[in-house]
């Protein structure tokens, strides 16, 4: 845990009694701060109570006692509307934060001798496959290395500071907007293409958003910026136009006079006097596909901006061993295998698999955002079949009629019944992928959860078909 100092003695609301605001509770708590926490939820609001925190209603409180708000990221702050407790903390002058703000905090509290390494990590997609692949990569090279945020563990939870470590943080949207004081020594943005507009207001709001990464940093640190959108060129081109960090464009796409790049499967340093081949990424088996360049490109970047020799930096990336629910092999039936990409909760993280597979049978579905799965009909054709679970099964369906074969399923035990009798009876290699496109809260708490039923789906149809032989 990283206690939080500077409410020492002073109550501070804490709303959102999930992972996050449970882990902001215990670290304002060790850092000598009083807190009131509630959940709308009764159930969040007993396990933070069985704790020993004071619940309190927030609805009904003298907001003058509290020194600040502690928002969950998950809770809005400005659009669709502004939340009731974001609404009364206004009202009463209390400033609002969220954990990677009071995570800042903490470090720039601490003494420079203790004070970490901070890479922070963001884009539409790739976040949590790059923050990952960093972290092994630096933990490969002896660093002592912990890894969270958006991915994993809340980063207040994370084991306390000291100066020869490196965090390695995921951040949403979400949480950059309530963050406004953390240096980064090396700040990564991966991509940009239209996602959670519903909590931005537009594009532009969500772009604001994620170059919030890029705030505080300056001369000796490292902004590593994919360039395969054109949102990402203009940020690249404004803060190259600043001069006052080093700037490394990544590519996926292109070969660049200078950056980072993959062209077909190499992986390439052009950030000196001449381009170099650093690494053969066919050789990684578990980063596939074109957007697995991206990642490896901004790991890369990543590495070499904390000091890590490239030689090691590129041997390293080979060894990743995948993460959960990304491009995950769970399992592989006769001739079919399961690949869980549950994490693909729009329509572009989904294309990164659907092109990584030549032919496929496809469970797609779940709360759509804003563009569907319209944006995808280019690959219609690589799909033998789409099984449609979830809110936009529906939906999903009349965009995919007259184009390609579609069941709606509903769940997913018989969408992953249904792909698996007809994957077996293609009589050649097939693959049955799940990438949702789609949020996962109509039907699950979140994608972790969603995943893991469609690794149990699997393991129900491994047994049947081992009790039947």
């Amino acid at each position: 845990m990283i206690p939080v100092p500077g409410f020492e003695g002073k109550t501070v609301a804490v709303f959102g009694l999930a992972r996050t605001g449970l882990a902001a509770a215990r670290a304002l708590v060790a850092g000598g701060a009083r807190v009131a926490v509630w959940d709308e939820k009764p159930a969040s609001r007993d396990l933070a109570a069985a704790e020993g925190f004071a619940v309190v209603d927030l609805s009904t409180a003298d907001w003058s006692q509290f020194a600040a708000l502690m928002l969950s990221p998950g809770v809005p702050l400005t659009h669709p509307a502004p939340h009731w407790t974001v609404e009364k903390a206004k009202a009463a002058g209390v400033e609002i934060v969220g954990d990677m703000e009071l995570f800042a905090r903490a470090v720039n509290a601490a003494p420079e001798h203790r004070r970490p390494k901070i890479v922070a990590i963001t884009g539409t997609n790739g976040k949590s496959t790059t923050t990952a692949l960093i972290g092994h990569v630096c933990a490969q090279a002896g660093r002592d290395v912990r890894i969270g945020g958006n991915i994993g563990v809340g980063v207040l939870d994370l084991e306390d500071m000291h100066g020869g470590a490196v965090y390695v943080l995921e951040m949403s949207s979400y949480q950059l907007d309530l963050t406004s004081s953390l240096h980064a020594d090396v700040t990564v943005i991966l991509n940009i293409s239209p996602d959670h507009l519903e909590r931005h207001g537009s594009m532009d709001g969500y772009i604001a958003a994620k170059r919030r990464i890029l705030l505080n940093q300056g001369k000796g640190d490292t902004a590593v910026i994919g360039v395969d959108d054109a949102w990402g060129q203009q940020i690249c081109t404004e803060i190259t136009a600043a001069n006052r960090r080093t700037i490394v464009p990544i590519s996926a796409s292109k070969a660049m006079g200078r950056g980072i790049y993959v062209l077909n499967g190499l992986l390439y340093d052009a950030m000196g006097e001449r381009a170099w081949e650093v690494a053969d990424l066919n050789q990684a088996r578990s980063l596939p596909g074109r957007h697995n360049g991206q990642n490896a490109a901004a790991a890369y970047a990543a590495a070499k901006g904390l000091g890590i020799a490239p030689e090691e930096a590129a041997r390293y990336l080979l060894t990743f061993p995948g993460l959960a629910h990304r491009m995950e092999t769970v399992a592989t039936l006769g001739r079919v295998r399961f690949v869980n990409d549950s994490k693909a909760t729009n329509s572009d993280a989904a294309r990164q698999a659907l092109l990584s597979y030549p032919k496929l049978f496809w469970i797609a579905g779940g709360r759509a955002k804003t563009d569907g799965i319209e944006p995808l009909e280019d690959l219609f054709p690589r799909i033998a079949k789409a099984y449609l679970i979830g809110e936009a099964g529906p939906e999903f369906a009349k965009t995919l009629q007259g184009k390609t074969p579609a069941v709606e399923c509903g769940t997913l035990d018989p969408a992953v019944a249904q792909a698996f009798a007809d994957a077996s009876a293609c009589g050649k290699d097939a693959v049955v992928l799940l990438s949702p496109a789609c949020a996962s809260f109509d039907q699950f708490a979140d994608f972790e959860e969603r995943g893991e039923a469609f690794r149990a789906a699997v393991q129900r149809l491994a047994h049947a078909a081992k009790g039947a032989a």
